[in-house]
């Protein structure tokens, strides 16, 4: 008869031993999260949200968010985005945004072609609006030849890795608010930011004036899942409705929400974070003293973003592999996650090493 440890040894169709930079989307499944999946798993559960987990989700965001909130649970951040902005806005409605936004550079036009929503979008030095930047595309109001700036979404930590301060956010907040319009917040690596910044969830989201947000998971050790979190629920409508039509809507919920329980009941997704982040500030202290290497933006989250030689990315993707960010600049991004290791980073700080003795001696 076979084993469980068997059939599980049988079924691994990778090497575990490989590791890499690309992505924190790459990590697996929080051992915690796993086993709150499984004790989730027994007997039956009323679906579509109807489920103890779903309800004990609720009171859990309420104690990171304050009372009040509605939440949602979805099935990933390109949805959650969506389903968050349609809500804030009327049909004419757009949305500003920086450049190198997610919802504008990474989720195929889903905005503006499921959610019908208009992105004007800004260019950024290093991934942050201001009130300064905003006011480039926020104008028009009355003009029924343009998309109407109704909102502004902000990304914490941005895709650039740079992370807003709960001040920059309430400056946002505040200039988007006197000019009538609302707040979103795509926060795919929220945690990161929290762990960074060393302040609660609330105090650079609810209390800095944020109207709506996509709380991530999935790059910090879930399995699957974001929650939209409507912070002010009078600036969203709709929401239980667009849910669904987003096809958003999890039958069997009590699993996003169980993984999210794990994450939040005893300080698991701050935890993890402050790994990734430090990992991340391990392999910047590393780097920064290798001649070649040539950083881009500060390291205040998981990632760090760099210029290499030309050729030395791609050899160094034969051993660890990772994304070229500005290939024409020959920019790349390396990400750590809840688990890399001080080994992995010791060894790819070598390999760069390695490599760029190579590239420097013409071999």
């Amino acid at each position: 008869m076979t084993t469980t440890a068997e059939s599980a040894t049988a079924a691994r169709l990778h090497n575990p031993d490989i590791r890499g930079f690309a992505s924190d989307n790459y990590s697996g499944v929080h051992p915690e999260v796993l086993a709150a999946l499984a004790a989730a798993n027994e007997g039956h559960q009323v679906s579509y949200g109807e489920d103890d987990y779903t309800a004990r989700l609720q009171d859990l965001l309420a104690e990171h968010f304050g009372a009040g909130i509605e939440s949602f649970p979805v099935f990933n951040g390109t949805g959650a985005n969506v389903l968050a902005l349609q809500s804030l806005l009327p049909r004419w409605g757009a949305v500003v945004c920086a450049s190198t936004a997610h919802i504008n550079m990474d989720e195929n036009g889903a905005p503006e072609r499921i959610g019908g929503i208009k992105l004007l979008h800004v260019p950024t030095p290093d991934g942050k609006l201001t009130p300064e930047l905003i006011d480039r595309e926020a104008w028009g109001w009355g003009d029924e030849h343009r998309a109407q700036p109704l909102a502004v979404s902000i990304t914490q930590t941005t895709e650039l890795g740079t992370c807003y301060t709960p001040e920059e956010v309430a400056a946002i907040a505040e200039h988007a608010h006197a000019k009538g319009m609302k707040l979103h917040m795509d926060g795919a690596r929220l945690a990161n930011a929290a762990a960074h910044l060393q302040v609660p969830l609330r105090a650079f989201t609810r209390d800095a004036g944020v109207d709506i947000l996509s709380f991530g998971g999935t790059k910090n050790g879930l399995l699957f899942g974001e929650v939209v979190v409507a912070l002010n629920p009078e600036a969203a409508s709709g929401l239980v409705y667009l849910r669904k039509m987003n096809m958003q809507l999890a039958s069997k919920m009590r699993f996003m929400s169980a993984q999210f329980i794990a994450l939040l009941e005893d300080g698991l997704w701050l935890r993890s974070a402050s790994h990734a982040n430090a990992m991340a500030t391990r392999l910047r202290a590393a780097v920064d003293g290798i001649d070649g290497v040539l950083p881009t933006q500060k390291t205040e989250s998981n990632g760090v973003f760099a210029v290499l030689p030309e050729g030395v990315a791609d050899r160094l993707r034969a051993s660890f592999r990772f994304y070229d960010w500005n290939e024409a600049a020959r920019e790349v991004r390396w990400m750590c996650s809840f688990d890399t290791t001080e080994e992995d980073i010791d060894a790819f700080a070598a390999a760069i090493r390695h490599e760029l003795r190579d590239y420097r001696q013409g071999s």
